[in-house]
Parts: structure tokens; sequence; C-alpha cells
């Protein structure tokens, strides 16, 4: 096998165990605890015997450390929450799987099907109602994009890419017409507010109608409680029936359950509701504010030197410092996808720039047409 391949994936197998432990260190459970280091420890043995293979080609090559991509990783899941991580996690372990199953095959060997049981772990893992993922301020108002390690760091890629690009596009539409510096400042600031509005009344109105609607099915589902809690208990029986119990346990989970009111109702909205209560604690306005802050950070880019500069300064200033932004947004994304820094920021960039480019060619032509 190639050397660098070998090196690449020891060092992938050094940064899983690295955010194992890390996502270990911060659960309060402590059966989740033990499963996450035990992950961690499984993957310390595969990172030995990948270096061992290393070592029979280069004998000088010492273990490596957590690299620095893993360690930003974990910086962002203390702000944005660390679901992303676990996203990233269970995205290694599949690739794991894959590359098992396609080396068996390859060999000549018939897979078993365990090839994927660290995949199923730590799907059950995220599935575990006491999975602590939470981070600092910005992990609290994101519901919407929860899918695919999706968390408030992916909404705050996404943010920020909507309002740069979209900005950029307009301002160097704008300025393709050769217009004033002082029109391409105007129509600038009124597209950053138009859209960051747009997109803080977006998020509220998603956030507040989720909340209003599960809102409403706990109440129905309470009422129903009250009125009938014997066929209550009778349809969670059959829904842990569902899910795979015999009935001997499923009953015995059920009457648990229903020990007292509140844990009924919980039992309730988890299992046939499939609603998450920590979900409805999350304030709309946040969630706005949010919205507007990171759609607004990415629009004053591409718009900043037209203060400072004019005429084709200003628009080679703002077209670099849109490409720097464009390649930083891309290499975020791959803290969720795990593809290449390299090729993810240059995608990014190539994209931006041709929708630049675009909005630019059409604004000159309204330019000349107009001066026409």
């Amino acid at each position: 096998m190639d050397l660098d391949k070998l090196k690449g994936q020891l060092q992938t197998e050094v940064d899983t165990a690295f955010l194992y432990d890390s996502i270990a260190s911060i659960q309060s459970d402590d059966n989740l605890t033990r499963v996450l280091r035990s992950l961690s420890q499984i993957e310390k043995g595969h990172a030995q015997n990948m270096l061992d293979k290393v070592l029979t080609i280069d004998s000088k090559y010492q273990m490596p450390m957590p690299s620095s991509r893993a360690k930003l990783q974990l910086k962002l899941g203390k702000v944005f929450g660390y679901s992303s991580i676990i996203g990233s996690l269970s995205s290694v372990e599949k690739q794991f799987a894959v590359n098992a199953v396609k080396n068996k095959i390859k060999n000549g060997e018939k897979p078993t099907g365990f090839e994927h049981n660290h995949l199923k772990i730590i799907e059950a893992v995220n599935n575990n109602a006491a999975l602590n993922v939470s981070g600092g301020f910005l992990s609290k108002f994101e519901s919407r994009h929860k899918s695919v390690g999706g968390n408030a760091l992916r909404a705050a890629v996404l943010g920020s890419n909507d309002g740069l690009v979209s900005n950029m596009s307009l301002v160097m539409g704008v300025a393709g017409a050769a217009v004033s510096n002082n029109t391409i400042l105007l129509t600038g600031i009124a597209g950053l507010l138009a859209g960051a509005i747009s997109m803080a009344l977006g998020e509220w109105l998603s956030v507040q109608s989720s909340r209003e609607l599960n809102q409403r099915q706990i109440d129905l589902e309470t009422e129903e409680l009250l009125a009938s809690p014997e066929e209550e208990k009778k349809e969670l029986v059959l829904l842990y029936q569902a899910k795979g119990m015999n009935v001997f346990e499923a009953q015995k989970l059920a009457d648990k359950a229903f020990e007292s009111h509140e844990t009924a109702i919980d039992a309730i909205i988890t299992e046939e509701l499939g609603i998450d209560k920590e979900e409805l604690g999350g304030s709309a306005w946040e969630a706005a504010i949010a919205s507007f802050v990171l759609f607004s950070i990415g629009a004053i880019i591409p718009l900043y030197p037209f203060m400072i500069l004019e005429g084709k300064n200003a628009i080679f200033l703002s077209v670099g410092s849109s490409v720097v932004g464009l390649f930083g947004i891309g290499a975020a994304i791959t803290l969720l996808t795990g593809k290449s820094v390299m090729f993810s920021g240059l995608r990014q960039v190539g994209f931006g720039l041709a929708a630049a480019a675009i909005t630019y060619g059409i604004g000159s032509l309204i330019g000349v047409s107009l001066a026409g």
C-alpha cells in the first residue's frame, strides 16, 4: 500500500480516538462514557496496527499527535455543540466499514457483517437521549439543521455562505454597471439588511411554528392520557413491541413509565410523537438573531472594500476578500463532510466567483445599454 495513504489512515485512527475520548469526557451518563472510552481504545489499537505497517516502510516514523483539524473540531464543538463531531465520527466509521468489506471481497473473503459494528454502536450512541452534545450559546438555537451532523456549526457555515455569495453577486452586478461608489455601498447595505432580515424572519417562523406544532401535539396527548390512561398504556406497549421487544418486556417498561403522570407523558412524547423535549426549549428570537448576525458577517465581506476604496481597487479587494472568505467556508464544510480542505475550498471559490462573474457581466451589459 502507498505510504502516504497508510499515514493518512493512521492519522484518521488517531483523530478518531482523540474525538471519542473528548466526547466521553463531557458525558454524565456512565454507560455512554464507558462505550465511548472503549471505542477510543479500539481505535488506538487500530492506530498501533497501522503504525506497525508504516514502520515496515519508514522505520523512523512515530505515532502522530491528533491533527489540527481534529483539535479545531473540538474547539468549534465547545461553541456550536458537539453533534457535528458525532456526525463526523459516524461518517468515519461508515467509511471504515466500507473499506473493510471491499478489502475482504478483494482478498476473496466473505464479509461477516461485523464490519459495521462500530457504525451501529456510534449510531446507537447518537440516538441515546442521555448523550450530551451541548456546547456554547450558539448550540442552543439550532434545531432546523439537525440531520447528518447538522447543528449550529452547519447553520453558521451555511448562513455565512448565503450572505457572502448573495451580496458578492449583488455588489459585483451593480459594480459592473459602472455606477458610483455611493450607489454600490447603498445597494450592498440594502442587500445585507434585506437578506439578513429575511433569514432571521424565516428562522423565527420555522422555530416558532415547530414549537407550537409540537406543543399542540403534546397538549392533545396529555388530554388523551387524562381521559383514557389505560388505552394510552396499551398503545405504548404496542410501540415497544413494534421496536422489537417481547410482550413481557414491553409491558414491564410501559408499567414503569406509567408510575407517574410526568413519566407517562414523557414516554408518550418520546415514543409516540418522536419529539425531543430539549428542542422545545430553544428561543425563536435567539435563532432569529443568530441567523441575522451570521448572514451579516458573510454579507459584509464583499462590501467593506467599497467603504475604504473606490473604483477598480475596491472591486479587486472585494473579490480578493470574498475568495478568502469562500475558501474559509469551504474549509469549514470539510469538518462536516470529511472531504479534502483544498478540494472543498476551491470548489466553493469556483461557485462563488462564477455567480459574481455572471452578475458582473449582466451589470456591465445593463450599464452599457443605459449609457447608450
